[in-house]
This record gives C-alpha cells, structure tokens and sequence, in this order.
C-alpha cells in the first residue's frame, strides 16, 4: 500500500472520532454556558404577600417590594377548571414538549404568511416564562433566546412548576401580574374557585393586557373574554350554550382595593418570619370587635387621643389581636403604638411583690406603713397625695398605693428587679446620660416599656410565672406552647398575685367577674405615668392577657386622666368580646379561676354542703363611701351572703348589728381597710377586704 492510500484510509477512518469529539465539545460548551448563564428567576423570588387570620381569612396584602402586585402561585390553589382551559387555549402539547413546540412555531409562521400579518407567534408557556423572567425587545434574536432559556427552564422544572412560574407573572394590566393578583383584584377573592366568565377573562387578558384592562377599556376586555369563551366551548371545555349565555354578561367596571384589615397585626406578623404567605396567628373576628371598640372609645376621648390594645393567649403566647393604633386617620394612627416604648406607671408593681414573695420578704398578709417617707432622696407620694398607715400588702397592691411598692423595690433591688424583667423579655429603657440605671422610680413607671413587652409580662403572671416571647405565626405555635421559657417568678407567687389583682375594686358600673355567670374573671392592674401622658390597663382574663394603653402619640400630657378612669373601662369591654370569640374554657382557666364556675350543662349554679358561704356584698376589694349626705350621716351598709343555715357577721372580728328586718348592718365610723367575714352554722368562713372612705371620692 502507498503512503497516499494509507493516508487516505487513514483519514476516512478518523472522521468519526473528530466528529464525535466535536458533539462532545459543543455539549461540555452548552453544558458550560448553562452553568455560567442560568435562567434569572430573581422576578418569580420578590413577590407580594398575603396575611391571614389563624383560620385563614385574608387579613392584609402586601405589595413587591417593585410597587407590582404578584402573589407566588402554587397549583393546589388554583381552580383546576382554568389550568386546563389555559392549557388547551395558549399551549395544548404543553404536557409533551420539551419547551418548544416546533410543529406549533412551524402553522404559526404559515398562519401568519398567508394572513400578511403575525397571527401568532407560536411561544409555547415554557417560552413565555422565560420572556416574563426576562424581558427582551420582540424581534428573531429575542425568540432565539427564548428557545434556549425555555430549554434551560425544562431541565430544572417540571411542567408543574413551570406552570406556577407561568401563572406567578403572566402581566394582567398597570401593576398587577400573576392570576392571583388579577383575580383578588378583578374578583375580590382568591383563584382557587372561578366562575366560567372569570375563566375567560384571566385567560384573555394576558394576551394584551394594557389593551383588554377591564377598567379602562370594557368593551375590549369583554370582546377578548367572549372569544375566548367561544374558543373553549368549541374544545368542549365550556358547555354548549354557556358562551352565548357569558355575552350578556359584563366585565368587572373597576379595580377593587387588596385587603387591608389588620394594619399593624399583620405587618408585626410578616416582620417576624421570612417574607411570605403567613397565616398569622390573629383572630379575623376578634380583631374587627377591638378595633371598633378602640375607636369609639378614641373618639370620646378627644381628637388628638389614640388608643392601642394587645391580646395574647396564654398558653401558646400566640397574639389573638393587635390594635396598634384607632385609626390611620387620626394623628399618629400609622404608627404601631403597642410597639413604642412609654412610661408604665404602675403596671409593673404586681412583679415588684412578687419578687418580694419569692424572697420571703412578704406576703399578702404582711402589713406595710404607707406613710410619708425618704429613700435615699427619692421621696415618692401616693397618686392621691393622701397615705392610710399601717395596710395589707394585697390592699397596697389592690389600691396601687406608692410607698409600699417602693420600699418592696428598694428591698429585692431596683438594679436586680431591672434584670429580672430584661431576661423575661421587658427590657426597660432609661433616659438620661447613657448608661443610666435603673432607680426606685421604676416602680412607679420611670422607665420605658412597649405593650408588648407588658404583655409578655401578664403572660408569665398566667403562666404560673414562666416567660416566653410572642408568637405571631400558626406554624410557631406547638414550639412554644412545648417552650419550657424563663422563670420570671415562682408558680406559687404567681397565683397569690393572681388572687390579689381579681380582688381590686372593678370600675364602676361592673358588677366583679365572680358574682356574674360565665363573666371573664379578670385580674387586672392599671396604671398612670408621670404627667398623665400615658394610662394603662393591663390584665390576666382566663386564658388570655389584655393589654390597653390610651393617650397622645406624641406624647403630650392629658392633665387628670388616669388608667383607671379611661384605659380600665375598655379592658373589661374588651374582655367581654374575647371571651365571646375565644371562649376560654382551657385548663388555664381554670387554673387561673379563683372560684371557677362548676355546674352541669344549663344548670343553675348552686352550693355544695361542704362549700363555704358566699359574701354577695360587699365585694372583695370594694371602695365604700361612708360619708355623710347633705349634713346627715350616711345609712349602715346591708350585707348580702349566701351559704348553708343562717350566717354570722363579722368586722374586724366584732359581730355586726342587725335592724328591724333581721338583717345585718354595718355603720363604719372611720375611713380605714376593713375585713368583714361570713361564718355558717358549721363554722365555715369566708372573708373580704374592703376600703371605707368617708370624703366624696369625686
């Protein structure tokens, strides 16, 4: 063989490896150029978010962070109804191809040579994904790009995927993209049920969707959605009949408003999560109840007032509502004030004893002089400017007095009592030079706190003194609820607390919890800061804690209004309505329950023998005026009891008179604290503490 045919055989019989190592070349390169350029899916990533209520009822959305409304689609939420009508309109071999459909590009570009114009551009879904994630000029080189991407976009995906990525930015219009968007707009509701003409609608829209909006150009939109219609009926998707019935029909005239219930819940429950669909934790029900509540109350108070109001329930620390402010339209109405730090006033005092019980410095029954005293140049005075000598512990913290809460705090340590609060959870804020410390003032408020923070607080109290963050999410919820948190006091101090605040005197006009059947017991604390910028109301209500604080969001002072007197009233309103919602029939209600209700289904509650009498009045923790009426002395008291035989009465240990009737009486003759104690035939007692005054109390 000659040199030239070697060469020759050579030559044929090595074209196959080149040609081979060319294919493997032109892989690893669009392998590379793959890995080196993938599909942008930043777009599909940065969407809207919906919030919702623990049962799912839409609460607020929230747009991109791009101004767009586009909400992230999952197909378990879409109407199956319009996928398969989408499918068989824009891309029938959507299920078969591998993102482009050759056969389709081929009649579209016949369809449009014979017709002079483009009648269709043969895009398949998967193509027009890739021209949503990434908007390019429409001409050759842009389709090219799209084939490619489409292809890149079928090797990550599946076809189901690539569906949701469809539906998440197909453009319907100005700034809304996405079928969700387009149908809470349109429709006012969610895409996963759609009737026949909003089908049609959706599907006919995206085609071009500044030309066919609703809103702008009806007669468009609606001859866009009829040729759809007809289409579909055609395929066999519609029943017959049905597109001619859809022509009478007219579009939607208007864009309505996305949800916007529950401001500042539903912003606090986005806040603390990952930026998504939530389904918070709130109540849809409850939530609408307090934030009416809050501003009719807001409005009687005066123009420039604003209330907020916080609800937690105890056992999983899930919030139930949040009213951070009474309106947007009043001033300060768009901040959340139950997330703004202000002075507590006496809030924080039933903590201060508690302490002081953990310590063994005192207990309910120790008595305490309230008397004008110094602390260390600190010289604080009761809120009245009046002091009632020697007094209980329980009727110092059920009357608010000032003296004994301090000198409680100087004895456990204002610097400790500081640090307990910071590890619950209720870091307290100083003003002044940086690092100011915490100083007897903090008893009576002089420090800042959130109503948050409080209610985080009120949560351990009716936890049986354990401290856990709030919970804003459903999902969050068991974790907590398994939480073993931080003690903040111990079980036993907890409860005596407990006890002493559902003894203080209830505002007027309401008859205490216990005397009412099925009533909300509530243990509760109010307080006043300095300069009467801020009145509080802060409770322990069954399974639940209620925190309200009123006042100026500015902070500007509201000369003679107290906790008491505004922020105590909307407590108990806004106990009743939680009760109703959220029916707190739990084992912390019990728990929590000095005297719970026991009675049989539609029973009347009655007393067992063994069961001690029952003071009807006075009630615990009664201020009773005894003074006199123009110029006479005022008429005995009547005491009221039930129990087993006939009772005996009591005050301060010396038996009562009784008047022509038979029934007991009681003249006091000095203001002072007073325990009136019941006792049955068989010897069983029970007692009430009671405040006498004998000055008009107005």
């Amino acid at each position: 063989m000659t040199v030239a045919a070697f060469r020759a055989r050579l030559k044929a019989a090595s074209w196959p490896r080149r040609l081979l190592a060319g294919l493997a070349i032109l892989m690893a390169s669009v392998l590379v150029l793959d890995l080196l350029f993938p599909p942008p899916l930043t777009r599909a990533h940065v969407n809207s978010v919906l919030v919702t209520d623990r049962n799912a009822k839409p609460l607020r959305a929230f747009a991109a962070p791009d101004g767009r409304w586009r909400f992230a689609v999952t197909l378990e939420e879409i109407d199956p109804a319009f996928v398969e009508a989408l499918i068989r309109v824009e891309d029938k071999r959507f299920r078969a191809h591998h993102g482009t459909d050759w056969f389709g590009m081929a009649r579209a570009a016949a369809d449009s040579a014979a017709a002079g114009r483009v009648v269709s551009g043969g895009s398949t879904i998967t193509m027009q994904t890739a021209r949503m994630l990434e908007p390019r000029p429409r001409n050759i080189g842009s389709k090219l790009v799209e084939i490619w991407r489409a292809n890149q976009l079928e090797r990550r995906f599946t076809k189901d995927e690539i569906l949701e990525l469809y539906l998440t930015l197909t453009p319907y219009g100005g700034n809304l993209e996405g079928v969700r968007a387009a149908s809470w707009s349109y429709f006012g509701h969610e895409a996963d049920r759609l009737s026949s003409e909003e089908i049609a609608l959706l599907i006919a829209l995206p085609q071009s969707p500044e030309v066919r909006r609703p809103d702008r150009r009806p007669e468009q939109a609606k001859q866009a959605r009829d040729r759809v219609a007809l289409k579909l009926a055609r395929y066999g998707v519609f029943p017959e009949g049905e597109a001619e019935e859809m022509a009478a029909l007219a579009v939607p005239p208007k864009r309505l408003d996305f949800p916007d219930r529950a401001w500042h819940g539903a912003d606090a429950a986005l806040a603390n999560g990952p930026r998504e669909d939530v389904r918070s934790t709130l109540d849809a029900g409850l939530q609408a109840e307090l934030e009416r509540i809050a501003l009719t109350r807001a409005e009687a108070e005066g123009m420039d007032v604003q209330l907020s109001a916080i609800v937690v329930h105890i056992p999983t620390r899930a919030v139930r509502a949040l009213v951070g402010s009474a309106s947007r339209g009043r001033a300060g109405g768009w901040i959340d004030l139950t997330n703004r730090s202000r002075s507590p006033g006496s809030t924080l005092k039933p903590f201060i004893y508690a302490l002081a019980f953990d310590d063994g410095i005192a207990s309910a029954d120790t008595r305490v002089e309230d008397l004008p005293r110094q602390f260390a140049g600190y010289r604080p005075e009761n809120f009245d400017r009046m002091f009632r000598g020697d007094v209980r512990i329980s009727d110092a913290l059920q009357h608010s007095l000032n003296i004994p809460a301090v000198l409680m705090l100087e004895r456990i340590g204002a610097e400790r009592f500081s640090a307990q609060l910071a590890m619950a959870g209720a870091r307290p804020r100083y003003s002044g030079a940086a690092g100011h410390s915490a100083g007897l003032a903090l008893a009576l408020g002089g420090a800042g706190l959130t109503a948050r923070e409080l209610a985080i607080l009120y949560a351990a109290l009716g936890d049986g003194g354990v401290a856990k963050p709030l919970v804003w999410r459903v999902e969050e919820e068991r974790a907590s609820y398994e939480d073993p948190g931080r003690r903040l006091m111990s079980a036993e101090s907890a409860s005596e607390i407990i006890r002493i605040l559902q003894g203080s005197p209830a505002p007027a006009g309401r008859m205490p919890g216990r005397l009412t059947q099925d009533a909300p017991q509530v243990a509760f604390k109010t307080g006043t800061s300095y300069g009467f910028r801020d009145a509080w109301a802060a409770a322990v209500s069954g399974d639940h804690v209620i925190v309200v604080w009123l006042g100026r969001a500015d902070g500007a002072p509201r000369t003679g209004v107290t906790g008491r007197d505004i922020a105590l009233p909307v407590l108990f309103e806004m106990a009743d309505r939680v009760s109703h919602h959220l029916r707190d029939d739990g084992e912390s209600r019990a728990r929590l329950t000095t005297e719970p209700l026991k009675k049989a289904r539609g029973a009347q509650r009655n007393l067992s023998a063994n069961r001690p009498p029952e003071i009807l009045f006075p009630p615990e923790g009664a201020e009773l005026w005894a003074g006199p009426v123009n110029g006479q002395p005022g008429r005995p008291f009547v005491l009221a009891g039930r129990g087993q035989g006939a009772l005996s009465w009591f005050v301060d240990g010396t038996p009562t008179q009784r008047d022509d009737a038979g029934s007991p009486i009681w003249q006091p003759r000095q203001p002072g604290f007073y325990q009136v104690t019941a006792v049955d035939p068989d010897g069983r007692a029970t007692r009430v503490r009671v405040r006498v005054l004998t000055e008009n109390p107005a």
